[in-house]
């Protein structure tokens, strides 16, 4: 349900979250576009592509990966907010050699507090092409677009052809003309969503779901030619170790380990705009572990410290059970309707139900206060990995 409080465009009569309504019906008219849709990343307006097709690929990863815990009416829903996510794609995506990277200026939708349906702040569209490139968002929607298409496969062919064909077309611009959109963009991307770390690691995360999807061998050679694995024979065996390594770098009882935790026993995101990130996605990351685990019926090796899926399992559940109750309230989080309620702790008119705020500091302080963005404010990408954690938690419960 957080996800259609976060939608942009027109919305469906589908829509529970009734408090949201239509917003954004011209984005993209200033390139000859149609950019209607797609979500609102957080507590601002703006629609930013990197994080948004991250948000998409995670939703859809969760449906591949715990769709079958999920239960009917949550994977319904689960897909269409997958679906959400695809098919504004396929329209950022629509002219060939063309990606749209952005929609509205960040700084000048931060400084004016509104509800988009409200909203009057530009909504001028970043482009990327040959001469302007931006890599890392290409992977990254070639990555969401291809799990679309795993997950679509059994319920739409044609609609699983359409965005493979995509993704692939999507996935060779930006490695071809390769770069990164902080440039292209300028300061409609960084400081919001630079890509800190270089565009390869978002090339090779399209091209393994590219591989995922088409079983094409080109792209596990793509991924093994271009991440620092060099040190392994059998690319299987490279991940199995670099897996291993980051659970034995995130149990608390690890020889090796190097995270942080807070007191009361949450992951802690060092540097991080806002802590809850970290846990959701690293959560998820070991959940889907222990599936691979216990098909090759083996433990991970930390030194003398052995760590079975059986331990993974009971540590996401205490994750879990900290973020459930960072509120004591945790699905009902207040998202006010207008500039004169930011200040007012009192009023909270609309209710985003589902969100997960961005958590609390390092010594489990917690402000519930929107003056401290980095704590109180939900965003797609601490959710989206969540959907597939509390599907794997919702199973261990009927087992």
């Amino acid at each position: 349900m957080f996800f259609e409080g976060q939608r942009s465009g027109k919305l469906p009569p589908t829509q529970r979250l009734t408090w949201r309504r239509d917003s954004a019906l011209k984005d993209g008219s200033d390139i000859g576009m149609d950019l209607v849709g797609g979500y609102y990343d957080a507590g601002d307006n703006v629609k930013f592509h990197l994080p948004m097709a991250w948000t998409t690929t995670m939703i859809g990863w969760s449906v591949l990966e715990f769709g079958n815990k999920m239960g009917y009416p949550d994977l319904r829903h689960s897909l269409d907010a997958l679906r959400w996510g695809t098919d504004y794609f396929l329209k950022a995506t629509s002219v060939p050699d063309r990606i749209v990277a952005q929609v509205a200026d960040p700084v000048l939708d931060h400084d004016c507090w509104e509800r988009p349906e409200d909203m009057d702040t530009p909504r001028n569209s970043y482009l990327l092409n040959a001469s302007h490139p931006g890599s890392e968002v290409a992977g990254e929607i070639a990555a969401a677009l291809a799990v679309g298409a795993l997950a679509f496969r059994k319920i739409s062919p044609s609609y699983t052809k359409l965005l493979l064909n995509r993704a692939i077309q999507v996935f060779e611009f930006g490695d071809k003309h390769r770069g990164s959109y902080a440039q292209s963009v300028g300061a409609g991307a960084c400081p919001f969503y630079c890509s800190s770390n270089g565009y390869m690691d978002e090339l090779a995360w399209g091209a393994a779901w590219l591989f995922k999807a088409t079983g094409d061998n080109k792209y596990a050679y793509y991924v093994k030619s271009n991440l620092e694995l060099t040190n392994y024979v059998q690319l299987d065996y490279a991940y199995a170790a670099n897996a291993d390594n980051l659970v034995c770098a995130i149990m608390p009882e690890s020889p090796f380990k190097t995270y942080t935790f807070t007191p009361g026993g949450l992951l802690y995101a060092e540097g991080a705009s806002s802590n809850m990130q970290n846990p959701t996605a690293l959560c998820f990351l070991l959940a889907a572990y222990t599936r691979v685990l216990r098909a090759q019926n083996r433990v991970v090796q930390c030194g003398d410290v052995n760590i079975a899926p059986s331990r993974l399992d009971r540590f996401v559940e205490g994750q879990v059970d900290y973020i459930l109750d960072i509120r004591k309230h945790p699905e009902r989080i207040g998202c006010s309707e207008g500039y004169g309620f930011f200040r007012n702790v009192t009023s909270n008119p609309n209710v985003l139900i589902g969100a997960v705020v961005g958590g609390p500091d390092v010594n489990d302080r917690f402000q519930d206060s929107r003056l401290v963005v980095s704590q109180s404010e939900p965003t797609t990408y601490i959710n989206a990995p969540f959907v597939g954690v509390l599907a794997f938690v919702k199973g261990r419960a009927n087992v």
